[in-house]
Parts: structure tokens; C-alpha cells; sequence
């Protein structure tokens, strides 16, 4: 593996009703290939528009460029629900290593205060925090809905890859957990300590990760034998991955990859990732079609909240002392 596979979206996106089928078994295929390989993949011809993109970058650059007392108040120890910001060195995805040199913003399904999912205390339901600036609410709820809707079709061509009917995944991705994460990282200092990464090594948690990036390299990703390959950027695309959560469902039949980013860059690194991570109710659980005659599943049956909280209480400190 030289490079990562890249899967073309639009004869999926743009096909005709009598020519869709054939288009969703072509990306079907393709993304088995990769998530059985890899685990990582790009993904053109999504169709989100790229001024969407524009926007989402930009707002993105100027919210991390407030001032720290502007973003203080808005961070994610504030929330149970994973919400807000998370500051410089908040976060440490290789715990064995020093903690990361970036700073994220993350952004949930949108709820109102009295939604009944919160008042009836739903884990993971929760009311998102939000700058002053109401057009940044605006982009990025834009922007959630078109990679939810990305994610949504990926999991059709995911679920006939499996074996599985076309609409398998459509219930338990419909009110997701998913998270749309704005992160920022700056130029790698000369000071870092031993070990210290813009992100360390991790996979991700959820189903799949949708992640765009501006033109700053620094992203890798581990092969099979160990060995680390740079993912240059393709702006204006995603690059995809698939996450521990689908491991899960399908028995380790897909895989999902360890990968970290180093910003050696020189200049300020901005990227924006969407975890789709499944229904907090969804059971995961091995799928049928995974499961060879005889034999027993890899990993017992969970709910998406109940994983989800494990794979965050490890991450962050402080949400030992917090519930979902």
C-alpha cells in the first residue's frame, strides 16, 4: 500500500433511478476492498458544495483566532454531552504519550432545550453551545446535515458490501451521536516534549469518519506491518476511515486503522471532521453475515451510548467525574 484508495461518489450521487443499483455495487465494492485493506480511503464526488466548504473553513479559522477568555466559556468540561471547545493540550488520544497540540470544537445534532430526548435525559442529548456569531451556527449545522447525509449513503453501499439489506444502517443512523469537530493545529513547536503529536496515535470510535482538510499535510496513517504513510491532502474531499464502533458490528471484517497527525508544516493546520457515530439506543452487535458457522462473535453486544462513554471517559480526565 503506497497510497490510500480513492472512491468516486458521483455516478452514486448523479445516477439515474434504472443505473443507481449498479452505481451503489461499484462503491459497495470499492469501499469493501478498502475497509478490509487500508481502512482508510478518499472519498470524491460527494456533491457538498464547495462554498459550504469555504464557509466552514473560514468560520472554523476564526473562531480558534478569539481570544482564549472568548472560547473559555464554551468548553466541552462544561458539557456531559460532549459539546464545546476543547483547548490547547485538553485532549490525549495516546495516553501513553504527552497530550496533543491542538485545540477542537465540537458541534452534536442540533436539540432544542425541551426536546424530549433531553428531558427524558437520553445519554449523549444535549443542547449544543454556540459563539456570538449566529452565522457560525448556520455554516456548521449546514454543513452537519450534508456530511450526515454523505455518511448515511456510504453506510447504504456499506450494508450490501455486508451482505446486509440497503437500508440496514437507515434506523440506527438517524438520530446519531454524530459529532462535527473543527480542530486546529498549530505549527509544531520546537519545545514539544518527546513523543508529543498534534494528534496521537488512535483509531477513531464511531461507525465511520468523514475528515476534510486544508493543504497542510500532517496526517498518517499506520500500515498492516507497522510502518506509517503520509496522507497528503485533497482538499475539497474527504478522506474516510473506518471507525472501532463498525469494527465491531462486523466481527473485525472491516478494520479499523491507527493514525495520528504531525504538523511540521509550518504554518497553522485546520481540519474539520464528522464522526458519524450511531443511535445512542443502537445495539451493536455482530452482524450475521460476519459470523462463520460455529463460531462466536469477537465482542459482546453494546449499546452506541454505552460505547461511546467508554471510549470518551479514557480520553478525557475530566469526564470521570461527569455522566452522559
Amino acid at each position: 500500500m503506497e497510497r490510500l484508495p480513492v472512491i468516486d461518489l458521483s455516478p452514486l450521487v448523479t445516477a439515474a433511478p434504472q443505473a443507481r443499483n449498479a452505481a451503489l455495487k461499484a462503491v459497495a465494492d470499492a469501499i469493501g476492498a478498502a475497509a478490509r485493506g487500508p481502512g482508510f480511503f478518499y472519498v470524491t464526488g460527494h456533491g457538498i458544495p464547495d462554498d459550504l466548504i469555504e464557509a466552514v473553513f473560514g468560520r472554523s479559522a476564526d473562531f480558534f483566532a478569539l481570544p482564549r477568555e472568548d472560547k473559555a466559556p464554551l468548553s466541552i468540561e462544561k458539557s456531559p454531552h460532549n459539546r464545546g471547545y476543547v483547548g490547547l493540550l485538553g485532549e490525549k488520544l495516546d495516553t501513553a504519550k504527552p497530550a496533543d497540540l491542538k485545540e477542537a470544537f465540537n458541534i452534536g445534532l442540533d436539540l432544542a432545550p425541551d426536546d424530549p430526548r433531553i428531558e427524558r435525559g437520553e445519554p449523549f442529548r444535549g443542547v449544543n453551545v454556540w459563539p456570538q456569531d449566529p452565522a457560525f451556527r448556520e455554516t456548521m449545522l449546514a454543513y452537519y446535515e450534508a456530511a450526515w447525509n454523505v455518511g448515511r449513503l456510504l453506510h447504504r453501499a456499506i450494508a450490501i458490501d455486508l451482505g446486509m439489506p440497503e437500508d440496514f444502517f437507515e434506523d440506527k443512523l438517524d438520530q446519531p451521536m454524530a459529532v462535527l469537530r473543527l480542530l486546529h493545529y498549530p505549527p509544531h513547536p520546537a519545545g514539544a516534549e518527546e513523543g508529543q503529536l498534534g494528534a496521537g496515535e488512535h483509531t477513531d470510535y464511531g461507525n465511520i469518519t468523514l475528515l476534510m482538510t486544508d493543504d497542510v499535510g500532517g496526517l498518517e496513517v499506520r500500515r498492516r506491518d507497522g510502518t506509517w504513510l503520509k496522507a497528503p491532502p485533497m482538499p475539497g474531499n474527504f478522506v474516510c476511515n473506518i471507525g472501532d464502533c463498525l469494527m465491531r458490528w462486523t466481527n473485525d471484517v472491516y478494520v479499523s486503522t491507527p493514525h495520528r497527525v504531525l504538523n511540521s508544516g509550518g504554518r497553522e493546520r485546520y481540519s474539520v471532521a464528522f464522526f458519524l457515530d450511531p443511535n445512542p439506543d443502537a445495539d451493536v452487535a455482530c452482524l450475521p453475515t460476519c459470523l462463520e458457522a460455529g463460531s462466536t462473535a469477537k465482542y459482546p453486544p453494546v449499546t452506541g451510548a454505552d460505547y461511546l462513554k467508554q471510549r470518551l471517559d479514557a480520553t478525557y480526565d475530566f469526564r470521570k467525574k461527569v455522566t452522559t
